[in-house]
């Protein structure tokens, strides 16, 4: 088992910065990947980017390219999203995952932060 434990959200102007954490417990040394996924109002949860715990290789999704960076604190059992440029688009709340073992779904699941953009 594998608890996560997402901080860091809340209201910010348009154009502005945020730095989310998502803080790994239980069998993290089984963890693969850590990734982040948001659920903005009335629509699917959807992906936005993971790290591998091993190698710190990185993928993004589109839409947050040059704008958003995944990074992670090994010795700290914590993967961060640093948000910047961020548009009202970007209302969310933003969850972390994390694939483990021999497993190819994301698993283990934070209850989420929220993040609210304004113009």
């Amino acid at each position: 088992q594998v608890q996560l434990v997402e901080s860091g959200g809340g209201l910010v102007q348009a154009g502005g910065s945020l730095r989310l954490s998502c803080t790994a417990s239980g069998r993290t040394y089984s963890i693969n990947y850590v990734a982040w996924f948001l659920q903005a109002p009335g629509k699917e949860r959807e992906f936005v980017a993971r790290i591998s715990w091993v190698g710190g290789r990185t993928d993004y999704t589109d839409s947050v390219k040059g704008r958003f960076t995944i990074s992670r604190d090994n010795a700290k059992n914590t993967v961060y999203l640093q948000m910047n440029n961020l548009t009202p688009e970007d209302t969310a709340v933003y969850y972390c995952a994390v694939q483990a073992g021999t497993s190819p779904t994301w698993d283990y699941w934070g209850k989420g932060t929220l993040v609210t953009v304004s113009s």
